[in-house]
């Protein structure tokens, strides 16, 4: 059986009274994001299969610490 809409308008309000318009907004907001997000991962499944390594952001500053490192146990040998 299908609510009519003078039903759905009173669970609507009672729903606004209860939750807020604010945090209902914010819930819709955190929703919409979830499922975009959800479509994003799903139209790449391509990327996990791939043979090439994922660049890390990290991973830059993990070299740039050994690069020094090196740099520097090479100049104490210097000395």
């Amino acid at each position: 059986m299908m609510p009519s809409i003078p039903q759905l308008l009173i669970v609507l309000v009672i729903v606004v009274l209860i939750f807020g318009a604010k945090r209902l907004r914010n819930l819709g907001g955190d929703l919409g994001s979830a499922v975009k997000g959800f479509k994003d991962a799903v139209k790449e499944p391509a990327a996990e299969n791939s043979d090439e390594p994922e660049k890390i952001e990290g991973a830059t500053v993990v070299e740039n610490v050994a690069e020094k490192s090196a740099d520097a146990v090479k100049d104490k040998k210097e000395a």
